[in-house]
């Protein structure tokens, strides 16, 4: 929050923690549960990563990352006894139909992603990220969702979940992510990655928001534009589609 002060970045309305709104995650769950829309999966993580999956039930899209096989989808009361009974507490799963959904992105153009039986509820009792946003993004009213490329193939779940629970659907925009000098995703491991790194090496958020703009496409190499004026040169059009790496002078040496 400091740092978006810091920039000028400002945002409508409350802060909003997922941790304050565990009762609308239960009643949504629980809502799909009296629907007979959910199994619960007892499938560890490393049991689901090993399962060679050639396909699912929908015939078109791609497969998202971990797609489930559906293991425990018809698994009776005494399956469910006996893996219980072993110390194995389940998650609990949406049951998709083989569903397939198309979209279209701002910027990554058209999609088609096949939707697999997805966790909504973690073993732990947490809900789970898939169903949070989706359940977020309709009660705050959002109306176009920006965020990683790399969540993408996360989009057909929540579009399908929303439509199950009879919600809008927003517009999605999914931008390339920010690799280091080394050509890896942007981490810690680079150096100077956060605005505190910056200003420990004698910028300013002024400098550090030239750097985004850029990088946006909406301003040359030695510009600095104040954000009304980013504002009014935005365009979607204009962002690459490829990933954005950090020149090498932002970046400093971190020893391991």
């Amino acid at each position: 929050m400091r740092d978006l002060a810091a920039l000028g970045l400002t945002h409508d309305g409350d802060v909003v923690r997922q941790s304050e709104r565990s009762e609308l995650y239960r009643a949504t769950i629980e809502r799909l549960i009296a629907e007979d829309l959910t199994y619960p999966c007892y499938c560890t993580r490393r049991e689901v990563s090993a399962e060679a999956i050639e396909s699912i039930s929908a015939p078109h899209g791609a497969r998202p990352t971990g797609a489930y096989a559906g293991t425990c989808s018809t698994l009776d009361r005494a399956g469910r006894t006996e893996r219980e009974a072993a110390g194995r507490t389940p998650s609990l799963r949406l049951r998709s139909g083989g569903a397939a959904v198309t979209f279209t992105d701002r910027l990554a153009g058209f999609y088609e992603g096949a939707v697999d039986d997805f966790v909504i509820r973690r073993a732990d009792g947490t809900p789970a990220y898939n169903l949070a946003v989706v359940v977020d993004d309709a009660d705050q009213g959002i109306g176009e969702v920006v965020r990683g490329d790399d969540l993408l193939e996360t989009t057909p779940r929540q579009i399908h979940l929303a439509r199950v629970l009879g919600l809008s659907v927003p517009a999605y925009v999914h931008v390339p992510l920010v690799f280091g000098p080394d050509g890896e995703r942007l981490a810690k491991r680079h150096g100077a990655v956060t605005l505190e790194d910056q200003q420990s090496m004698g910028r300013t958020p002024a400098d550090v928001l030239a750097v985004f703009a850029v990088s946006l496409g909406l301003a040359e190499g030695g510009e600095r534009p104040t954000l009304d004026e980013l504002v009014q040169r935005f365009d979607v059009a204009k962002l690459q589609r490829t990933v954005w790496v950090l020149p090498q002078e932002l970046a400093v040496s971190v020893e391991p």
